[in-house]
């Protein structure tokens, strides 16, 4: 019976090391295909060419790697690419690339589907189906720094965890694809520039502070109050406002990181006085700002864009509370690469 190869990603340096010396070979070959894998991003053994053939066939007959692939690749008006990604497996997830004249950024994801129920998104409404390898999560990123070096003339200035899945409920992975994005050995990506968004999943959220993480938290909030969050983000019964706050409060606590809240506004739900003095309220315990994000329609029309009288009144209440705020419209709808969009609609 055939067995299954192991994907040889899933080695550490060192393993690798050890496997050669096992097979008789010198332990600094491990380094060098460990570069070939990582730094050089190789799709195959075949690509490792300051190995003896006799190597490369040793590796084919034992390891194999599960590399993506960009199955589809489509381009918005606005310069936003959306990469359809499939797996080894043949399951897809999507990715997306966003230019701006001062940087480009990588919203990548994290599982296929998702673990939670957020009423208004997209992602939400495909089971998980399961998490993404951490490798998995590091050729989504090399993928879309290729594509901006070639479509905009400059390597990727910035990560954002912000696509299918909550990062959190894949803690581990997500925090060993980091290491090699980060690592001078992978990309050699400043932490700083990677932002990790989570829905609120308080106990990790104190795990992120205690393992002294280094990138950026983004919390999607979209309600202050507990009765509006949890009508529209059900899971938030499990995990309420006042325990996601004590976890907010340790996580800056121990980081002195300001915290960033992701929140849409949309009409009948969220677009009253008390909902903005609520904000307010739950913005005063720690450092933070707030981004408003254009909403992004996912079909069936019950979530709709609030008015702009309604973000009007978000933004200079903020701003009379010394609460610093943006208004962030969004990019790539018309390829449903926007906030809340990723659904694998092929």
């Amino acid at each position: 019976m055939a067995t299954t190869k192991k994907d040889i990603r899933a080695l550490t340096k060192e393993q690798l090391r050890e496997f050669f010396v096992k097979e008789g070979e010198k332990a600094f070959r491990g380094n060098q295909v460990y570069e070939w894998l990582w730094s050089k991003s190789a799709h195959s053994f075949e690509d490792m060419t300051n190995l003896s053939k006799e190597t490369r066939q040793m590796l084919e007959d034992n390891f194999v790697i599960n590399h993506i692939r960009v199955d589809t690749m489509q381009k918005s008006n606005d310069g936003t690419i959306k990469n359809a990604v499939r797996l080894h497996d043949g399951l897809i997830v999507e990715s997306v690339l966003i230019p701006t004249k001062t940087r480009t950024t990588a919203c990548v994801s994290s599982q296929v589907g998702c673990s939670l129920d957020c009423r208004f998104c997209a992602t939400a409404r495909l089971k998980r189906m399961r998490n993404l390898n951490p490798d998995e999560i590091y050729d989504q990123v090399v993928a879309i720094d290729n594509e901006s070096r070639l479509y905009h003339n400059r390597p990727l200035s910035n990560i954002v965890f912000m696509g299918m899945g909550e990062p959190l409920m894949n803690y581990n992975n997500v925090l060993k694809a980091i290491d090699k994005i980060t690592s001078p050995e992978g990309l050699g990506m400043s932490p700083k520039r990677i932002v990790v968004s989570t829905s609120g999943v308080p106990k990790m959220i104190k795990k992120m502070a205690d393992d002294e993480v280094r990138f950026k938290l983004a919390v999607s909030l979209h309600s202050a109050r507990d009765s509006v969050r949890s009508s529209i983000m059900p899971f938030n019964k499990t995990f309420p406002l006042a325990d996601l706050r004590e976890a907010l409060v340790y996580w800056y606590e121990k980081t002195k990181n300001r915290i960033t809240y992701e929140y849409v506004v949309w009409q009948g739900i969220n677009d009253k006085i008390e909902d903005v003095d609520a904000l307010v309220e739950f913005c005063k315990f720690a450092p933070s700002k707030v981004n408003l994000i254009e909403y992004n329609p996912i079909d069936d029309g019950e979530f709709q864009q609030a008015n702009p009288e309604a973000i009007d009144m978000y933004v200079s209440t903020l701003e009379a509370n010394n609460i610093t705020v943006t208004v962030r419209r969004s990019r790539g709808k018309d390829i449903d690469a926007a906030c809340g969009q990723l659904a694998n609609k092929k």
